[in-house]
């Protein structure tokens, strides 16, 4: 995949399976995701160059970005000014 203008492609990180006190978490009361990995980064819109990379992982917000699911893996297509922080 190879996005166009300022358009990344991430890699959600899984959602939780349980609480930090034990409790499973049954698959319709998971959260979305908001972090995730890059995997591919467009070449930027009217000359300004893209601050994320391939590679860098970063939070979004809830609701950002596009859900596609390529060769049966699930992935977001979102904006770059969607993404919030880079860890």
């Amino acid at each position: 995949m190879k996005p166009i203008n300022d358009r990344v492609v991430v890699k959600p990180a899984p959602a939780e399976e349980k609480t930090k006190g034990g409790i499973i978490i049954p698959d319709t009361a998971k959260e979305k995701p908001q972090q995730g990995k890059i995997i591919a980064v467009g070449p930027g819109k009217d000359g300004i160059k893209m601050t994320v990379k391939k590679g860098d992982t970063v939070l979004y917000g809830k609701y950002s970005g596009q859900e596609l699911n390529y060769k049966g893996d699930d992935y977001l297509i979102m904006r770059e000014d969607d993404i919030l922080v880079i860890l």
